[in-house]
């Protein structure tokens, strides 16, 4: 089993995002965050964290994607989404996912929280914990793999599940 913290558009928020990442770091095998930190590389809120680079993250300290081996068969691609249109459409980042071999995406700059199967590629923005689009939640969430499901669970920035949000893929 894995389990990975997701986390995207914190928009410079430090002790906000450091609650976040301190409530679940010991129980996570990987936190990701999806870009739009306005953060320096190394700032210690981000200590441990694959961060991607979003359109308000300015210089070149982030990468634009990366992607990780999770288990043999389930590789996870990050992106901030602004280079895929993300907020129109999901076509775009669906072919790059495609081209990567990836089976989970993960992807913000909507501040939309969301998750959803295509094509058997499960993918999730975990909305904004700063700037919350479509709800008045403040959002993040968890990623459990198991061996045959992925469980993606939301959570207000307070650390309370958003049932509605959540929902276990077959895998």
């Amino acid at each position: 089993m894995s389990k990975i913290l997701i986390i995207s558009d914190s928009h410079g928020w430090r002790s906000e995002l450091a609650n976040v990442i301190d409530r679940h770091r010991n129980e996570v095998d990987y936190i990701i965050h999806c870009g739009d930190s306005e953060l320096e590389a190394d700032a210690r809120e981000l200590e441990g964290v694959k961060i991607v680079s979003g359109n308000c993250d300015w210089g070149h300290d982030f990468p634009e994607e990366l992607t990780v081996k999770i288990t043999d068969d389930i590789l996870l691609y990050v992106t901030h989404g602004h280079n895929y249109n993300v907020k129109m459409t999901y076509v775009p980042i669906s072919y790059r996912a495609e081209e990567v071999g990836a089976r989970i995406v993960c992807f913000g700059h909507s501040h939309i929280a969301t998750t959803f199967i295509e094509n058997e590629v499960i993918y999730i923005n975990p909305g904004s914990i700063r700037l919350p689009r479509n709800r008045k939640e403040q959002t993040y969430c968890m990623c459990t793999i198991k061996s045959h499901s992925v469980d993606v669970t939301f959570y207000s920035i307070e650390g309370n599940e958003v049932e509605d949000l959540s929902r276990e893929y077959t895998i």
